[in-house]
């Protein structure tokens, strides 16, 4: 069992993280100031599953999920998103999900060791 929530964890994780990294549209320009400190990324990650729970168990992102996906920073996403992450992640799937909280997902569109189809 104690596998099983393991998995079930690191599932929800790379889903989000995956939700929030294909939420970036084409052509997005990254803030010129100075980016957010590893702190920073941390607590976006953190709230970002805290809100995107229910996707996991097969719901429909929440109105907070999808403001997650909209307002975390795109730099502090790609950082961890390894090809034995990104082989755990159904993209199509992700995708979808994406859509549904009202955003384009751009083609080929590349962040760690994902690339859009």
């Amino acid at each position: 069992m104690g596998n099983m929530m393991k998995g079930s964890r690191v599932s929800m994780l790379l889903l989000v993280i995956i939700m929030v990294v294909l939420s970036m549209e084409e052509g997005v320009k990254l803030a010129k100031a100075a980016g957010p400190s590893a702190a920073q990324c941390k607590e976006e990650r953190r709230l970002g599953i805290n809100a995107c729970k229910p996707v996991v168990y097969g719901k429909l992102p929440t109105p907070e999920c999808c403001e997650r996906v909209r307002v975390t920073h795109i730099e502090c996403v790609c950082t961890v998103v390894t090809p034995k992450l990104a082989a755990l992640i159904d993209i199509n799937r992700a995708i979808r999900l994406i859509e549904g909280c009202g955003r384009r997902v751009p083609r080929h569109f590349k962040c760690g060791s994902i690339t859009t189809p």
